[in-house]
């Protein structure tokens, strides 16, 4: 069992009450939180309800092999840019059988951060079948790797919610 932070066990048992009574299920495309997003979910009890599934696309090639991501997409925006993420979102959306899907990549750090693309950079999007979109470029900034993570799934389930209302 992962301990996850009180706020974000809220929101996440708020998705999957809220998503199971509708008979809605989410999928996720994660890059800088490796897997996060699908384990808050999935540490509700009753969220098999509710997850379809998770993509875990660290690599560029994991990207575009498992999500769709074009590969023009990254050679003109980079991983980290909201090109990549409503890519990423969409390809989850459609590649699985999920009603919602949430999408994140960014830079978690400590390194790997630019003067364009600083550490704390993230991309998120979220997207319903339906054609609601929401896209966030959040910047937490240096705050360290399992900071930006957590602030990254948090905004994540945060989106969740949002597009569930």
């Amino acid at each position: 069992m992962t301990h996850f932070p009180d706020e974000i066990l809220a929101l996440a048992k708020e998705i999957v009450t809220d998503f199971a009574a509708k008979g809605w299920m989410v999928a996720t495309a994660e890059s800088c939180t490796g897997g996060l997003i699908a384990g808050a979910l999935t540490e509700i009890p009753g969220s098999s309800a509710v997850v379809d599934r998770g993509f875990v696309t660290y690599t560029n090639t994991a990207k575009m092999e498992m999500l769709g991501v074009q590969e023009q997409t990254l050679a003109q925006f980079g991983a980290v840019s909201k090109e990549t993420a409503l890519q990423m979102v969409h390809g989850a959306l459609f590649r699985s059988r999920a009603d919602f899907a949430v999408a994140v990549t960014g830079i978690a750090g400590p390194g790997g951060g630019s003067a364009e693309k600083p550490v704390g950079l993230v991309h998120l999007a979220a997207k319903a079948r339906s054609g609601a979109l929401i896209h966030r470029e959040m910047r937490y900034g240096d705050i360290g790797r399992d900071k930006v993570r957590l602030a990254t799934l948090h905004t994540a389930l945060e989106m969740l919610v949002a597009l569930g209302k």
